[in-house]
């Protein structure tokens, strides 16, 4: 059996703190949100918590890195876990914070065999369906042109617009909100693809297995046609040789 490198051993070991870290962001910029007016003290704690998971999540990419026997090919083959670590550096947003952390979320998700793709795609939709109807709530709220006041109009403005129906009752209008806007689209779009293939893929798979099934069963038929073939030909050579005799 071969032995893990150093670098395996963190990521299985960090895995499960690190999702639970996202749990805690999830909650940490959800309630300044919720809890509206929010006090000043709960939205520096809260911000402190950000911060402190996007901490977490900037130590576990320099661990990985130090800890890779290829710091080059590591760095070239996750590029995208680089720009979330570097994206909120470049803006102090809490969007950014966002994006970058549901990024690095989704990068060390990925690399956990024992999560199955129906269940991955069905915890992405709640998460882009919770951050997105989070975020354009944040953005909107208090635009004097904004429609989306309530936690349930964002909350349903975020369902139409995944699913590509946008029924247009309510929709962002500020430009931060457009961006959203495009970015769960795009999302939605990109999910119900991979739904879509997984259940070709099992279809597919499933015929396949039923012809391997009809093909066996046709081999033993045949098998059998001509065992009966030969049974019959030395059951009539027997007879031949009875009446010669």
């Amino acid at each position: 059996m071969k032995e893990q490198t150093a670098q395996v051993r963190w990521e299985r070991r960090a895995q499960r703190p690190l999702l639970a870290l996202a749990v805690l962001f999830a909650v940490a910029y959800a309630v300044p949100i919720v809890v509206s007016p929010a006090s000043r003290s709960l939205t520096n704690a809260c911000t402190a918590v950000e911060w402190l998971v996007w901490g977490a999540f900037a130590a576990d990419y320099l661990v990985r890195l130090v800890l890779t026997e290829d710091r080059v090919r590591f760095v070239r083959t996750h590029w995208l876990d680089l720009c979330a670590v570097a994206l909120p550096l470049l803006q102090p947003l809490r969007l950014l914070r966002l994006v970058s952390t549901l990024l690095l979320v989704q990068r060390r998700a990925r690399m956990a065999s024992q999560i199955r793709l129906t269940t991955y795609v069905a915890g992405a939709v709640v998460g882009l369906l919770m951050f997105g109807s989070l975020a354009v709530l944040s953005v909107e709220r208090e635009s004097a042109d904004g429609n989306i006041r309530t936690l349930g109009d964002a909350v349903w403005w975020s369902f139409t617009t995944m699913t590509t129906v946008g029924y247009g009752d309510h929709a962002p209008t500020t430009g931060l909100g457009r961006v959203i806007a495009v970015g769960l689209m795009l999302s939605g779009i990109a999910l119900l693809g991979v739904v879509t293939a997984n259940i070709a893929a099992w279809f597919i798979a499933r015929f396949e297995k039923d012809d391997v099934e009809e093909r066996r069963q046709t081999e033993a038929i045949l098998l059998l046609t001509d065992e009966v073939r030969a049974l019959r030909a030395e059951v009539a050579a027997l007879q031949e040789t009875s009446v010669q005799r």
